[in-house]
């Protein structure tokens, strides 16, 4: 695939992953993306998985006859697992990458490539003849080792981490580039919004007329380009991006859920544009992160349990504030049959979180729905969706 006269994909798609990261499920697949770029001299940018060794070097050689150097931008296992493969199969190509990145190799490889190294940093660039590739420090987006990398002549970003997706370039997501961009971008890169704060500022300094990642598509329209950013700018932010209620619930007997359900009902009723319900025993895990950040609202249902939160709940809201979860109006749904405590463990965890607001109208269910649970509902919704 080439996406310019001098600029080759040689990546690969994975179609055999269950489980990314260890956690995330794709059904999609996944792409590790790998570029060459041609001046004078040529430079590979990044490697791939380990499984795919054999297939990305073929893709390499089918695309060039020559190889000076490897660019190094990230070196999670998926993006630098080929690195040894790439300096045995090229012994001349020189490998460019940060001193930490460096140091990452010698702990992955028993050795840190002393004799062909090119060390660079922020301000620093690569002649490759006829083009040079400028360097951008990109620290914790996602690891603190990253670079980004900008080709002056074509315009291009190559992004590392920044800007991917999940899913398989060789498969249409029916969904379109935003909803497995933004499950990935708050399951991967979430907890570092100032830091990709901090990138996006840099980037606005460049005229980027294509963006290439680490995973996913090149964004090669300026309608797509300006899109992809605001949204990148509204997520590391932790801005809103969609007005509506994310509702996510455990419930052990039904109970809950019909209650949750009843209360989904009631905001629908009264207007509300956008109602996210999920089960956190039973629906995606990171889909329901995903959706409590889009949402401005959030209403927690669950059941006292040992005291204190059912399990899935309390995992829920730990994820959302290992991502810095913030900004947002809370409301508290709770069943106890004896004695309820759930909306007091669920508030204590999250008043640890920046400039939430809870909702005063807490809904305590003991055992079943009833008329005075459902007026106890309406007065919630009211609240959640004030202002």
């Amino acid at each position: 695939m080439k996406l310019s006269c001098d600029i080759a994909y040689v990546g690969v798609d994975d179609h055999d992953v269950d489980l990314f990261e260890g956690q995330f499920e794709v059904p999609l697949g996944m792409a590790y993306n790998s570029y060459v770029v041609k001046g004078e001299k040529v430079a590979v940018m990044d490697t791939v998985d380990v499984r795919f060794g054999d297939k990305w070097l073929e893709n390499v050689s089918a695309a060039t006859d020559r190889v000076d150097y490897l660019v190094v931008q990230h070196m999670e296992p998926d993006h630098s697992a080929n690195i040894a493969r790439f300096a045995a199969a090229y012994p001349d190509a020189k490998i460019v990458s940060s001193m930490p990145a460096f140091a990452m190799m010698k702990n992955y490889f028993g050795t840190d490539f002393a004799d062909r190294r090119v060390v660079v940093k922020e301000g620093d660039s690569l002649d490759l003849g006829g083009r040079s590739l400028a360097f951008v420090g990109a620290p914790m987006v996602h690891w603190p080792e990253v670079i980004v990398t900008y080709d002056a002549a074509t315009k291009t970003l190559f992004s590392a981490d920044g800007f991917g997706k999940f899913g398989a370039n060789d498969v249409e997501d029916p969904e379109g580039w935003d909803c497995e961009a933004r499950r990935y971008y708050f399951g991967i890169v979430g907890k570092f919004g100032a830091q990709v704060q901090a990138l996006l500022k840099k980037a606005a300094t460049l005229d980027i007329a294509r963006i290439c990642p680490l995973h996913g598509p090149a964004l090669e329209t300026p309608e797509e380009i300006a899109h992809v950013l605001k949204q990148y700018q509204t997520w590391s932010s932790y801005g809103v991006e969609t007005d509506g209620v994310c509702v996510a619930y455990t419930s052990v007997y039904g109970h809950t859920k019909a209650v949750v359900e009843k209360f989904c009902e009631i905001l629908k009723a009264k207007g509300c544009p956008k109602v996210a319900c999920a089960d956190l025993a039973r629906d995606d895990m990171y889909e329901t992160i995903e959706d409590g950040f889009r949402y401005g609202r959030l209403v927690l249902a669950t059941t006292t349990y040992n005291t204190g939160v059912f399990p899935k709940m309390e995992e829920y809201i730990r994820h959302l504030l290992r991502r810095n979860y913030q900004g947002r109006r809370v409301g508290f749904i709770e069943n106890g049959t004896w004695a309820p405590a759930a909306a007091k463990g669920m508030k204590a965890l999250l008043e640890t979180a920046k400039d939430l607001s809870f909702c005063g109208n807490v809904v305590t269910v003991r055992g079943s729905m009833t008329d005075e649970t459902v007026a106890k509902l309406e007065a919630l919704a009211d609240e959640i969706l004030a202002g």
